[in-house]
């Protein structure tokens, strides 16, 4: 089974890989020990990258970046508890319901997040295959209306408040969130060259309301690199996990 970095629904009729969430809940779903590839996969991503992945790889940040960029008035929100909602839609959705409510007679579970909240797979699986196959349009019902709605809401929440999806609900971001301030790509702040006393630049230039030169590898931070191109001493950069900062 090989995985992408970012989400990647299976049901997509361009996919040739799977979708590293979608791979964790088919087998604590079918009661399988968890593949070795697909946990070891995400962690060497995370550890390398962090959540450069959200950033730069997932299909489902760049349609929010796209979106986002439509001209309607923007709304820079601090999410202070509405950003753990991601772990808890980790914990719940992706680990424990798979595992542990399974059908009667089979003892199989289901993929929760892949069915009822993922919208990658509505955008990227759904719609082409409802488009492109009659027959399935007479098969929606409840459910499909239900995916459907709740993938506009996130959308067009994604217009006005940047990478809605992505900081409240997405469990990969979550995962690769523990990864932020120990992965091998991540940011330093020299304090030398930041002017901070009348310079707030890059808390102002960052979408996602983090203070870069307080918490440079903040855990929601997706490496958009806006902070870095708005400072004007170069006090923020990258580094690899091999330079000291």
């Amino acid at each position: 089974m090989v995985c992408t970095p970012g989400l990647n629904c299976h049901s997509c009729p361009a996919a040739v890989t799977s979708c590293p969430l979608g791979a964790m809940q088919f087998f604590l779903a079918t009661k399988q020990s968890v593949s070795l590839w697909v946990m070891g996969f995400v962690v060497v991503v995370g550890a390398f990258f962090g959540r450069l992945v959200c950033g730069y790889v997932c299909p489902m940040g760049l349609l929010q970046d796209l979106l986002y960029r439509i001209k309607t008035p923007k709304r820079k929100m601090v999410l202070r508890w509405a950003r753990y909602l991601k772990y808890l839609v980790l914990l719940l959705f992706v680990i424990l319901l798979p595992l542990f409510f399974t059908h009667e007679l089979s003892g199989v579970g289901e993929t929760w997040f892949c069915k009822y909240i993922c919208p990658s797979g509505i955008v990227f699986g759904a719609v082409p295959l409802f488009i492109s196959h009659e027959f399935l349009r007479g098969m929606a019902g409840v459910l499909l209306v239900f995916n459907v709605f709740l993938t506009l809401v996130l959308l067009l929440s994604s217009v006005v408040v940047y990478r809605f999806f992505c900081r409240v609900f997405c469990p990969l971001g979550a995962i690769y969130s523990f990864f932020a301030r120990f992965s091998f790509i991540r940011m330093t702040h020299d304090a030398e060259k930041c002017n901070s006393s009348s310079c707030n630049r890059c808390h102002e230039a960052c979408l996602l309301a983090i203070e870069p030169r307080k918490t440079p590898n903040d855990p929601e931070c997706v490496r958009c690199a806006s902070c870095i191109d708005s400072c004007p001493n170069a006090a923020l950069r990258y580094k690899s996990g091999l330079h000291h900062p």
